[in-house]
């Protein structure tokens, strides 16, 4: 198609990667397994896990290691799947699902350095660290065509990760117990040729009903987001459907085109008949030792008072849309723990409007990625200290 930028082919088969240190050395006879091993994290998990993943691909008449494997995340349902195939001929098959923990930003595509965003669209593996200061981390080649073309031409971002540690403000962050495996299954398949694992991130779950609903409140003013999200839909009814990657191109604007698409499906499936209320969420919690009520010096938000004020600002603004029916305005006051490495920890709603959960819920997600304090401290000595804090949530009339 002449008016195409570039083709990229998600069959795991064809692109140009810089991965450090992801490979031996030029020369070297050992295998990428082994190099893994020479680093302490990755070989501990392969002795850890080993034995585990392989009853497990067992017990799903899977065959161990997958040649093929890829990955695909969906922001607002917090999901990380793993497919797993053999044959570069055969469906994929659905090996895993683990919780992403934690969230930066909206929905929507990263379009520059420091929106906190997590990136939507087609990726690869490009990078495996294994001496993350996440515990194990898998990077992914953002910004990739399109979004260099669509994204802040001087400052687009990067270091963008799939990691442990459950912390993040812009990456996809599960569990250490969970990455390590996802490390080695990405380790093995790389160890058996396949050099570009796909990475595709969606907003949300095309199918499910929940999901669908807050997508399309979200984009019914915003025609560009609109049309984004439906070329994604686009991939994820290709895949729901054949069980294959789709042929993803990028048009000369930076727009995805996704190749073959199946007739689009009714809107929504009804996962579940009777909806089920949730509890509020605390996706970050420790336990924390002794909590002091004196202290020589408070924790400090990065940048001080002025923008933590500044921050809560932010959040109460990207989070109006998640007010009750005909609650215009809302004070959440919201009790956690900044612990002694300066982690925010342990949310708690103490007080908030009627009928609230779901905005509760995401106001913990978007306070647990605000990013780490300078500790409180006793006798010079970093201590937990337990804040009280009140949002504040208003409709702006225009």
């Amino acid at each position: 198609m002449r008016n195409l930028l570039a083709v990229l082919l998600f069959t795991g088969m064809s692109f140009l990667v810089s991965a450090q240190p992801s490979q031996p050395k030029t020369g070297t006879s050992y295998s990428f397994i082994d190099y893994q091993k020479s680093f302490p994290r990755p070989n501990e998990a392969l002795q850890k896990k080993m034995d585990t993943l392989q009853k497990q691909f067992e017990e799903k008449k899977l065959i161990w290691p997958a040649k093929y494997i890829y990955i695909r995340s969906f922001k607002y349902d917090f999901q990380l799947e793993v497919w797993v195939k053999n044959d570069i001929k055969d469906p994929f098959q659905l090996f895993k699902t683990y919780k992403v923990c934690a969230l930066a930003g909206t929905l929507g595509p990263k379009r520059m350095e420091g929106d906190y965003q997590v990136p939507e669209g087609f990726y690869y593996i490009n990078e495996f660290n294994p001496k993350s200061n996440y515990y194990l981390s898998l990077g992914i080649n953002y910004p990739n065509v399109s979004d260099k073309v669509l994204s802040d031409s001087l400052r687009p971002g990067s270091a963008i990760f799939i990691h442990g540690s459950c912390v993040t403000v812009g990456c996809i962050p599960i569990r250490d117990e969970q990455i390590d495996e996802l490390y080695i299954m990405a380790a093995y398949a790389k160890d058996k040729g396949q050099d570009f694992i796909p990475v595709h991130i969606f907003p949300i779950r095309f199918n499910v009903e929940k999901s669908v609903k807050y997508l399309e409140n979200l984009t019914k003013d915003d025609p560009a987001l609109k049309k984004f999200a439906d070329r994604m839909e686009d991939a994820f009814d290709y895949f729901d459907k054949y069980k294959q990657l789709p042929i993803v191109m990028i048009g000369e604007k930076g727009q995805y085109i996704i190749n073959e698409v199946p007739p689009r499906k009714p809107k929504v499936v009804i996962e579940n008949k009777a909806p089920v209320k949730k509890p509020p969420m605390q996706h970050r919690t420790r336990e924390v030792g002794t909590l002091v009520d004196a202290v020589h010096q408070w924790p400090q938000f990065p940048g001080g008072a002025d923008a933590f004020m500044a921050y809560l600002e932010k959040v109460g603004k990207e989070i109006v849309s998640f007010l009750p029916k005909g609650v215009k305005k809302a004070y959440v006051q919201v009790e956690f723990v900044i612990d002694k490495d300066g982690v925010p920890v342990n949310f708690k709603i103490l007080k908030s409007v009627k009928d609230s959960d779901e905005l509760n819920d995401e106001l913990i997600v978007r306070l647990e990625n605000m990013g780490t304090w300078k500790p409180a401290l006793l006798h010079d000595k970093p201590v937990a200290k337990k804040m009280i804090q009140t949002v504040t949530i208003e409709v702006k009339e225009k």
